[in-house]
């Protein structure tokens, strides 16, 4: 498979490295990664020891091995996670490492598996990794998700294309996405997250009550916690107070909705690649914040499985607002990939809310953070479900109501 020029990717690695986890000297590096991004992963550790990594450790995982786990093994073997590879990512958490996944994988890798295998499997995940997930979500670690092409990803994306030219086709989508097309592509993300932050410190003065959603399917009433935060860009400051970007691209601001302040219908306007399987055409109806009703015109049983996760996986953990003029949505697009897909539009996530989207949230034990309105879940699945015909409104304390996004775009002037 051909690839691009290296000095395409190794400004990528570089970008992943100073502006996606911010690795510092002498800081370990841990990579998520696949077998088929080998060539581009060893680009990042070699990268990454020029910067003064004290160590670059790699996971390296296996499409094909993972199908043929899910073919062939029972449930209970899938939904055993090994106590040492639980204890691989706490030592590494512990010691400060930055953690940065490489995902390329194909979107249907799990089609025609049992969903209920799949959902097994991914709560025993889940639960093995608490520990682990308290750092990512504290912001406590620096951590950042990238991704790069492989054939089936590219060739869903691009159907009818030969395989080098799907590939090739991808990687140019990605390289502009990230701004890896640029000159500095460093300093672009750096007035892109300017932008970001401007958006976020808007938002956060207003302190709105809650947002009214209204588009083609879709009419919901979502509440806000009080003291609820956004974030947007960085994400804030790990320990050591090291600024970082967990998502590359990113074009969203974001905060946690109240648990139990959802009302109304929402419908997706992407598909959702949920575990190797795609979930499309879907909507879910709340009542005081729970998922009461749902259709799936795909992927029905998976989200079905999805939703039964916990008690938490029916509450909400995340809106996001994404103008429609993200880069990601002109492209004009579907990637089957949430990292992507959920750049191009507002979503919302079912399931674990951040802590840090609420004042002192971070400090707050299980219970607190439940009397605040913040959703606990094993798990965290962003939908999409905005469109160029979605309208939000904001709704003050004092109950005046003021237009936040029309048809898809910002209804305001950031000041």
């Amino acid at each position: 498979m051909k690839m691009p020029s290296m000095d395409k990717l190794e400004k990528y690695a570089e970008l992943a490295l100073r502006t996606g986890v911010n690795l510092q000297n002498d800081q370990l590096l841990m990579i998520n990664s696949t077998i088929e991004g080998a060539e581009f992963t060893r680009i990042v550790a070699r990268k990454a020891f020029e910067m003064g990594a004290k160590d670059v450790h790699i996971n390296w995982g296996d499409d094909e091995l993972t199908r043929m786990a899910y073919e062939h093994a029972d449930q209970e073997t899938l939904s055993h996670v090994p106590e040492w590879q639980q204890q691989k990512y706490t030592y590494f958490a512990e010691q400060g490492a930055a953690i940065l996944s490489i995902r390329s994988t194909d979107p249907d890798l799990l089609k025609g598996i049992d969903a209920g295998k799949v959902a097994s499997a991914a709560k025993a995940r889940s639960e093995a990794m608490s520990t682990f997930r308290n750092y990512t979500m504290n912001d406590r670690i620096q951590w950042s998700i990238i991704s790069i092409p492989i054939a089936k990803w590219a060739q869903k994306i691009f159907p009818g294309e030969e395989e080098d030219t799907a590939v090739e086709k991808l990687w140019e989508q990605i390289f502009s996405i990230v701004r890896v097309d640029q000159d500095d592509p460093v300093e672009a993300w750096k007035k892109h997250n300017d932008t970001l932050i401007t958006a976020r410190e808007y938002l956060n003065k207003k302190q709105y009550r809650k947002l009214i959603y209204k588009a083609p399917g879709t009419d919901l009433e979502v509440a806000l916690p009080k003291g609820h935060v956004w974030k947007g860009g960085p994400a804030g400051t790990a320990e050591g107070n090291i600024s970082f970007n967990p998502n590359m691209p990113t074009e969203e601001v974001f905060t946690a909705p109240h648990k139990y302040g959802v009302d109304g219908k929402v419908t997706s306007t992407k598909p959702l690649n949920y575990g190797g399987n795609v979930i499309n055409n879907f909507t879910l109806t709340f009542k005081e914040g729970k998922v009461v009703d749902f259709t799936a015109e795909e992927g029905s049983e998976t989200l079905q499985h999805l939703l039964d996760t916990d008690e938490g996986s029916r509450h909400l953990g995340e809106l996001a607002l994404v103008p429609h003029e993200s880069p990601i949505s002109q492209s004009g697009l579907i990637f089957y990939n949430t990292l992507y897909d959920e750049n191009a539009s507002c979503h919302l996530a079912l399931g674990k809310a951040y802590p840090n989207n609420v004042q002192g949230g971070s400090d707050m034990n299980e219970e607190e953070l439940d009397q605040n309105g913040v959703n606990h879940s094993l798990t965290h699945v962003d939908f999409m479900m905005g469109s160029g015909e979605l309208n939000i409104d904001g709704v003050l304390e004092d109950g005046t109501t003021e237009a936040l996004m029309r048809k898809g775009s910002w209804a305001i002037t950031f000041e």
